[in-house]
C-alpha cells in the first residue's frame, strides 16, 4: 500500500507535470504522441495514480525542454 506521504508527492509530481506541459502549450495527446505513450497514462502520472519510470521522466522532461529536476521543483 502506499502511504499518504507518498500519495502527496504523486499528486505534487503530476501537477507540476501539468503545469509545465500546459506552459508549453501542449495538450496530454501531444506530448503523449511525442513520447510513445498513451493519453491515460499521461492523466495517471498528471494526476497522481502513478508514478513515471526512470526512462519516462527522462522522456517527459526531453518533450517539454527541461531538466529532470525541474519536474520536481517545490513539491
Amino acid at each position: 500500500m502506499t502511504s499518504t506521504t507518498e500519495l502527496k508527492l504523486m499528486k505534487a509530481f503530476g501537477k507540476r507535470v501539468a503545469a509545465v506541459r500546459k506552459s508549453r502549450n501542449l495538450t496530454q495527446q501531444e506530448l503523449a504522441e511525442q513520447i510513445g505513450m498513451s493519453v491515460v497514462a499521461i492523466a495517471y502520472i498528471e494526476t497522481g495514480k502513478r508514478w513515471a519510470r526512470l526512462g519516462t521522466l527522462t522522456k517527459i522532461a526531453n518533450a517539454l525542454h527541461v531538466d529532470v529536476s525541474d519536474l520536481f521543483k517545490n513539491i
